[in-house]
């Protein structure tokens, strides 16, 4: 008999992890550069662009529990998540470029064209990532080594984010030389056959170990009651609803931050002073913050390790919340400490994101324990749900507050609207995070407790005459 601490290969965890490495290309695209796109680009009001996003993404996230039980219904020689990294990766790509397409049409029927492309993108990008979320659940059972797969899945995922803030503004200044439109599709057609490619390597490379109980029988209802009295669950879905607003509500901003409060600025370097156009500095703004956040995230089974999960999410939210408020305070002519205060918020927020999934899955360890049966297909497409249920109201609050504070795209902004646009930078997205490090607090599953939980699932497996590790 196997033994459940068995190790997974280094092979199979970047396998794993490049496959987030696909979801952020578009990701990251979407939440530092959508908003923009459809205001600045496709020509919307910024009100509009913010009620759709609400609609679109509300229908969103109500597929991801959909998603999630069907894929726990899958059987199929590869598994029950993997095929979907098959099957979705094409029309996922396909949508990503279609998204960010401008065809000639009125303002109204740009609107129905930004609903329909952004709609199907959703669900495709759904369709896709929550089996692949799903499948960090069920590739070992042992609750530490999955945090170290998290650390390796959020490194690529970081690795995607520097691919977009590296590359995106330069690749469409290439490719659309002077033409805004041209650049932006050329370079998502780019992103969009990597995305495809990565997606595909994750399904070559890996293999699903844990299985539901034998006989285990339920149905959607009965895995809905037993995922809202998973209160380890709801915990961690709180706090990654308010996580996500802020995050989504001051990444939408960085652009306009830079365009129209910053501009463009002079860095002096010993003693020489260099130029940094409004895009040049949100770019290195962008790109040193993620490096920062890469750096946190392979630290985060060490923190996890001395400080537990639980205060390790909760304190470091909390302190990179509290950094966050300076934004409104800094005046644009601070170009390092603009840069050095990213850098320290961004560094706090590696380890929340990597333990973030890891505690989804050790949610799904407890609901087993709790309940004799496991969903995990349906625990990380719930958690997926608040997940875009937070980015679904940050991307809202994001239109909401620049159209109520009189943003009108490419034109001098009023004191008024700089005003809305520091906010929207600094003290509204940080007041979300302090919110969610507060549920945090109340999370019950520590590391000991996980240890126990663990033993026991491991004993069960063994006297139903099931292998630890398959």
């Amino acid at each position: 008999m196997q033994s459940q601490t068995t190790k997974l290969s280094f092979r199979e965890k970047v396998g794993y992890a490049v496959g987030d490495t696909a979801s952020n290309l578009f990701f990251q695209t979407f939440m530092l550069f959508l908003m923009y796109f459809y205001t600045d680009v496709f020509g919307l009001p910024a009100a509009a662009v913010g009620t759709m996003f609400l609609v679109t993404r509300i229908w969103d996230a109500v597929n991801d529990p959909i998603m999630g039980m069907i894929a726990d219904r899958t059987n199929s020689r590869w598994g029950k998540f993997r095929p979907y990294l098959l099957w979705g990766a094409i029309p996922f790509g396909i949508m990503g470029v279609l998204t960010f397409t401008t065809p000639n049409l009125s303002v109204s029927g740009k609107l129905i064209y930004a609903y329909v492309t952004y709609t199907c993108m959703m669900m495709a990008y759904t369709a896709v990532n929550v089996p692949y979320s799903a499948l960090m659940g069920v590739i070992t059972p042992d609750s530490m080594e999955r945090t170290q797969i998290s650390s390796f899945r959020f490194v690529a995922a970081f690795v995607g984010g520097v691919i977009v803030q590296a590359s995106t503004m330069s690749m469409v200044r290439y490719f659309g030389r002077g033409n805004e439109a041209v650049g932006w599709r050329s370079a998502m057609t780019v992103l969009s056959v990597l995305a495809v490619l990565l997606f595909v390597v994750t399904f070559a490379s890996t293999k699903e170990r844990v299985h539901p109980p034998k006989g285990q029988k339920s149905n959607f209802r009965q895995d809905l009651k037993d995922l809202f009295t998973n209160v380890p669950w709801v915990l961690i879905a709180g706090a990654t609803v308010f996580q996500l607003i802020y995050i989504v509500t001051r990444n939408s901003s960085i652009m306009y931050y830079f365009k129209y409060y910053v501009q463009d600025q002079q860095l002096v370097v010993f003693g020489k002073a260099i130029h940094l156009p409004f895009d040049t500095f949100a770019s290195s703004f962008m790109l040193t913050g993620t490096g920062a956040t890469i750096v946190g995230a392979v630290l985060a089974s060490w923190f996890a390790k001395k400080l537990d999960k639980r205060n390790t999410y909760a304190g470091f939210l909390a302190l990179s919340a509290l950094l966050c408020t300076l934004y409104y305070f800094i005046r644009p002519n601070q170009v390092v400490l603009i840069y050095l205060v990213n850098i320290l918020l961004s560094f706090l927020l590696g380890p929340v994101s990597v333990l973030q999934w890891a505690m989804y899955t050790d949610t799904a360890d407890y609901g087993e324990w709790k309940k004799g049966r496991r969903a995990t297909g349906l625990v990380m497409s719930a958690s997926l749900f608040a997940l875009k249920l937070g980015l679904t109201i940050g991307g809202a609050i994001s239109g909401w507050i620049l159209g109520y504070y009189g943003f009108v795209a490419n034109q001098p902004q009023t004191a008024q609207t700089l005003h809305g646009i520091k906010m929207l930078m600094s003290f509204y997205p940080a007041i979300a995070g302090f919110i969610g490090a507060g549920l945090m607090m109340f999370y019950p599953l520590t590391n000991r407790m996980m240890k126990q939980i663990e033993q026991e699932l491991m004993e069960r497996r063994l006297r139903a005459g099931e292998p630890a590790e398959v």
